[in-house]
């Protein structure tokens, strides 16, 4: 029986992803272990929206062949299907898959046999036109299930169009199917993941089905005590969808926005489908339903063009919105985007400023938004996160939530009370007296 291992980076898509391929190894019959059990064969799942994904690809690699010298290293993910042939140079490697080869890549490399040069199996983009259905499952206490993917819109600093293509989705009906197999395995979250996730329905090239459509009918599967939905468009953000969450039975109080930028100008620039006045009104409108809601909001500083004056424009107009934390990206220049052709560029030493200005912002963001909600009771579901004799875990607002150590508790929901904001950021209980089962 031959081991297989897996490394995956970059974001909750790749992680269903990986997981959803792991279990096809499982099902032929491979034993999967971890990177460190010398597997036979190495599978490295890479990303291309992270900086460095060259220089992250060479690293695992190297390690992986220093684990197992003579194991078979696969390369698939974005960065595989934007740069096969340069990957295909690296030392160690043995084949690069792109993306619509990834999924048959027990079939396209059968047996796994060493040869003289590494195999590259990448065709245009324009052929990756099948949706693959995703879910992750035993990797963590949520499950990360594939709702979408590709994406139809060319923003300016953007390569993933180029990694995967154009917008498709599954179907309604068989994501339902998926939702029930999870549920079966007692997970109690699943996060519903994509490229564009708004723009959901989109089958064989044409729309067929609406979000809102999939939200309301995940709403009725049983045996699942929570769905995310994971970084959603402001512009495919709907009414419809917002009133339903804040009616939901089991859809949690939550939106990760991307804004990218708080300056009109900037956004033309950066190809975007929206003004801050449309994102203003969607973080309004999600506050007046749900003033506990958490939002996380995606920005992009340093991009060409961004004056000091543009930067505090985003800067001043995120301080003034009722967002709960950032994830603030540095701009770095991605081959074959229109930004890397405009005038306008700003000098690294200037993009690290601006992030780390914004990176202080989020943290003051956080811990104010956590402080709003002390003495408030929620659910947390406990994860199997251990530091220092404590375990950790979210509420449904995505409080990071400490508690004393206890076994018991992994992978199940409590309702607790937020006492306090601790030394480490994240917040104690104090459990009432009776504590109820959540279900």
């Amino acid at each position: 029986m031959k081991k297989v291992a897996f490394y995956t980076l970059g974001c909750k898509l790749n992680y269903s992803e990986t997981s959803t391929i792991s279990r096809m190894f499982e099902n032929k019959g491979y034993q999967k272990v971890e990177f460190d059990q010398t597997p036979d064969i190495f599978i490295i799942n890479t990303c291309s929206v992270t900086e460095n994904a060259d220089k992250k690809c060479k690293k695992i690699v190297k390690e992986a062949k220093k684990i197992s010298p003579n194991s078979y290293v696969t390369i698939i993910g974005c960065y595989a299907q934007l740069k096969p042939q340069e990957i295909a140079t690296i030392k160690g490697v043995d084949a690069v898959l792109g993306a619509a080869e990834k999924f048959r890549l027990i079939e396209l490399l059968d047996g796994f046999a060493k040869e003289q040069e590494a195999k590259v199996l990448a065709t245009d983009i324009q052929e990756a036109t099948v949706f693959n259905n995703a879910f992750s499952i035993n990797d963590r206490t949520r499950t990360f299930l594939k709702v979408q993917d590709g994406c139809n819109y060319g923003c300016a600093f953007c390569t993933i169009p180029l990694a995967r293509g154009k917008s498709r989705s599954d179907s309604i009906a068989n994501i339902l199917d998926s939702a029930r197999e999870i549920a079966s395995t007692d997970v109690k979250e699943v996060v519903l993941t994509g490229v564009n996730i708004g723009d959901f329905g989109i089958q064989d090239g044409k729309r067929k089905e609406r979000f809102a459509d999939l939200v309301t009918a995940l709403d009725e599967i049983e045996g699942i005590d929570r769905f995310r939905i994971s970084s959603i468009e402001p512009n495919l953000l709907t009414n419809e969808t917002i009133e339903f969450v804040s009616k939901s039975k089991h859809f949690v109080p939550h939106f990760h926005i991307p804004l990218q930028s708080g300056s009109n100008t900037m956004l033309r620039a950066m190809g975007r489908r929206y003004l801050r006045e449309l994102y203003e009104d969607r973080v309004s409108k999600i506050k007046t339903l749900m003033p506990h809601c958490c939002i996380g909001v995606d920005v992009i500083v340093g991009f060409p063009g961004e004056t000091d004056e543009l930067f505090l424009e985003t800067y001043n107009f995120l301080k003034e919105l009722p967002i709960s934390y950032l994830h603030v990206f540095t701009y770095s220049e991605r081959a074959n985007t229109r930004a890397t052709e405009m005038e306008g560029v700003v000098p690294m030493k200037t993009r690290n400023e601006r992030s780390k200005m914004l990176r202080i912002l989020s943290e003051k963001m956080r811990r104010q938004f956590y402080e709003e909600n002390l003495g408030k009771t929620y659910t947390v579901l406990f994860e199997e996160d251990i530091e220092d004799g404590k375990m950790h875990g979210f509420t449904e607002n995505y409080i990071r939530v400490s508690a004393k150590y206890d076994p018991m508790l992994i992978n199940e929901t409590k309702v607790v009370q937020l006492v306090g904001i601790n030394e480490k950021g994240s917040v104690d209980i104090e459990e009432p007296e009776v504590v109820y089962e959540a279900h």
